[in-house]
């Protein structure tokens, strides 16, 4: 299945745009596509966190991704 990632941040600067298409297996689940992310772009490994968004809700890495939701990778947020 195809899926549409949104990336913002420094996610952005590692995928080198804000927006990634990518062929998948089907009943991938979140951690599944985080190891495959950071395989494809290892400068993720060195962030202190991040966080992967289905449908404007963070999701747990046991929960299957559909390439109906909205995927979007949360990079760390710093603020004062």
């Amino acid at each position: 299945m195809k899926l549409k990632i949104l990336a913002f941040g420094i996610t952005k600067d590692i995928f080198g745009t804000s927006e990634k298409e990518m062929e998948v297996i089907e009943g991938l689940t979140v951690g599944q596509l985080k190891k495959i992310l950071e395989e494809d772009f290892p400068e993720l490994k060195k962030l202190k966190s991040y966080f992967i968004a289905l449908n404007e809700e963070y999701a747990e890495d046991h929960q299957v991704v559909f390439n109906t939701h909205e995927i979007a990778i949360i990079p760390p947020v710093s603020g004062g």
